[in-house]
């Protein structure tokens, strides 16, 4: 029961390490939206993750705003990005997205705040009877572990964006295929109307010099 327990404890721990937001947010046209991130102290990790994933051309400008209001991060018509940083100063972090390029689309934005402590000097739990040995290899284990599902959730979301993108490209030339269709046959309509209408007036215009020639 006592390693059982040590696992509980340490996946705790790994737990207790980061904490992160995960959102899907509708970005008007014209709109600026800001999201905001509290660094408790300096040297933690700050991870932001973000991905367009309908609208327009599917890209949006964003930027990272410290504490002390200098710009970290910032980009233009980006249709996704994957940033790690380290927080210099304690405070706020401003997280934003600017879709005033766009006239009329809406964007749908998918993104991932996340705020990270990789510090090796804090105390783990353990339980009575467990070796230091035994702990530190149950903690790399579980690392290791944390880490490769964030490589999965990573990938996940990779694949995730290319079947909206897909799908909403699809989306997109089914409707344009319909609306040339419905032009196409309106226009195959307005023709052959122009065509009757174009054969009755050389007939009613040749039945009128006919009834002259006979009455002359």
């Amino acid at each position: 029961m006592r390693i059982p327990l040590v696992i509980i404890s340490l996946l705790g721990y790994v737990c207790h390490l980061s904490s992160a937001t995960a959102l899907t947010y509708k970005l008007q046209a014209h709109e600026t939206a800001c999201f905001f991130a509290n660094a408790q102290e300096k040297g933690l990790k700050l991870a932001f993750y973000f991905a367009v994933q309908s609208g327009g051309s599917f890209d949006v400008d964003f930027s990272v705003v410290g504490p002390n209001e200098k710009t970290i991060l910032e980009g233009t018509k980006e249709r996704q990005g994957d940033f790690v940083f380290t927080a210099k100063e304690q405070g706020e972090y401003r997280f934003c997205f600017n879709n005033e390029m766009s006239t009329f689309a809406e964007k749908m934005v998918d993104f991932e705040i996340a705020v990270e402590n990789e510090s090796k000097d804090a105390k783990l739990p353990s339980k009575q009877g467990t070796s230091p040995e035994q702990t530190s290899a149950l903690e790399e284990s579980i690392l290791k572990v944390s880490r490769d599902l964030s490589t999965i959730n990573r990938n996940q979301k990779y694949f995730r964006t290319r079947e909206n993108r897909n799908m909403s490209t699809v989306k997109s030339t089914e409707s344009r295929i319909f609306n040339f269709s419905v032009m196409e046959s309106a226009l195959m309509v307005s023709m052959a109307g122009l065509q009757v209408f174009i054969v009755r007036f050389f007939f009613q215009g040749a039945r009128k010099v006919t009834i002259k020639t006979a009455l002359g």
